[in-house]
């Protein structure tokens, strides 16, 4: 099949002007070329108006906690956020099963071809195991209480035995600088050793730089009231001795949130290489009403992704609106970057480059159309929206079918 719209935005590089991407039957791309200028819609080329762009990349979620949708208000900051799904996110698990899948479907009509997904139990796996999105599923730990690191660690491989059964691909991940202890640190770092992917929540808020220098502030609080603050602590001094001495230097880390990454800490951690800062811009607005320094990320040459969070932090799982909020906050960057942080760099980020991320030959990115949206200033509007192209089914084990 033969498709072509207005711009085809290959994931890498300027757009091509009346581009035409040729597909065999099971969606593998043939060739992608910049048009003549007189397309129209004949048998063998179907022309959309809009821009075709890869499949996209959810960098970031949380599928398991797709029931806690509006169980959590907005604006309480992360302390408070922290708390209230700790105390919340208990439900029962037919309601868990339902809005996970749920999730997935509406992932899926969105355009997601892959996902890093955030795993503290089970529940998830049986839907990705059937999911038609290419799911990467990152198994979380935390416990800052260094007393109880080996009983955190014997926990967390109990459910790799799950991941193993159900045939997910998974890596041990630490959930964040403040909340593990640097023993549980140094356990998770070795069984992570040879991880292709690794991911840590990162700078998302003032309070846990204050918690990590002198072990005050909102979130000590929230760990006390919560009965979770050790004796004697042994934790992280700052974020950097977390990546330094607390992450393995094997595979890609994906840092995500930086709602409040400084330019010296960023310099210090692009050192490691091979690392990618995910941005959740809604998430950020929902929990703590900012923005990370997207502008002073690009001008350190930072490898941008995009993620959506959880729906304990968000009002949809759609990278798209994610990239709609990037482009209002930040409007002088083009949209053909924005794509190439929701498309090519997420695929490298998940270690999924080989099929997705890109429209070349020999990938199979699948082939996404975005409607709606203004043309001559090649920008996203509010209305914007997308949609797959070509695609009509999906057999499981087989991959998809195109019209």
């Amino acid at each position: 099949m033969r498709f072509a719209a207005h711009y085809v935005f290959t994931g890498r590089g300027e757009p091509l002007k009346h581009g035409i991407v040729t597909t065999a039957g099971d969606g593998t791309i043939v060739s992608v070329e910049a048009g003549n200028g007189n397309l129209r819609e004949t048998q063998s080329l179907q022309f959309f108006n809009g821009i075709i762009i890869p499949g996209l990349v959810n960098a970031h979620c949380h599928l398991e906690l797709s029931h806690m949708k509006g169980t959590v208000p907005e604006g309480t900051g992360l302390p408070e956020f922290l708390t209230r799904v700790r105390t919340t996110r208990q439900f029962e698990e037919k309601e868990i099963l339902a809005a996970a899948k749920k999730a997935d479907a509406f992932m899926y009509d969105e355009g997601i071809v892959v996902c890093a997904d955030i795993c503290n139990t089970d529940h998830s796996f049986a839907i990705k195991k059937s999911s038609r999105i290419r799911y990467i599923s990152l198994i979380e730990e935390f416990g800052i209480d260094p007393a109880r690191a080996e009983k955190r660690m014997a926990e967390a491989e109990e459910l790799t035995v799950a991941a193993g059964k159900a045939g997910i691909k998974y890596f041990f991940v630490p959930h964040s600088a403040y909340s593990m202890s640097m023993p549980l640190l140094h356990l998770l770092r070795e069984a992570g050793a040879n991880n292709e992917v690794t991911s840590i929540h990162f700078m998302e808020s003032e309070s846990e730089i204050l918690f990590l220098r002198h072990k005050t502030g909102p979130l000590a609080e929230s760990f006390m009231k919560s009965g979770l603050f050790p004796a004697v602590p042994d934790l992280p001094g700052d974020h950097l001795t977390a990546i330094k001495e607390g992450i393995t230097p094997s595979g890609n880390l994906i840092l995500v949130h930086n709602t409040f990454a400084d330019r010296e800490t960023v310099k210090e951690v692009n050192k490691r290489g091979s690392t990618y800062w995910a941005l959740c811009p809604r998430s950020n607005r929902y929990i703590e009403n900012s923005l990370p320094p997207v502008e002073m990320l690009r001008s350190e040459n930072c490898k941008i992704v995009v993620g959506t969070d959880s729906l304990s932090s968000n009002h949809s799982l759609s990278i798209l609106e994610e990239m709609k909020v990037l482009q209002e906050a930040f409007p002088s960057i083009p949209l053909s970057e924005i794509i190439t942080w929701a498309t090519y760099n997420g695929a490298m980020a998940c270690g999924e480059a080989g099929l997705y991320g890109t429209i070349e030959p020999g990938k199979k990115p699948g082939l996404l159309l975005i409607e709606d949206l203004d043309l001559q200033k090649m920008k996203l509007t509010r209305e914007s929206r997308v949609r797959r192209v070509g695609q009509r089914a999906y057999n499981q084990g087989q991959g998809y079918e195109y019209i």
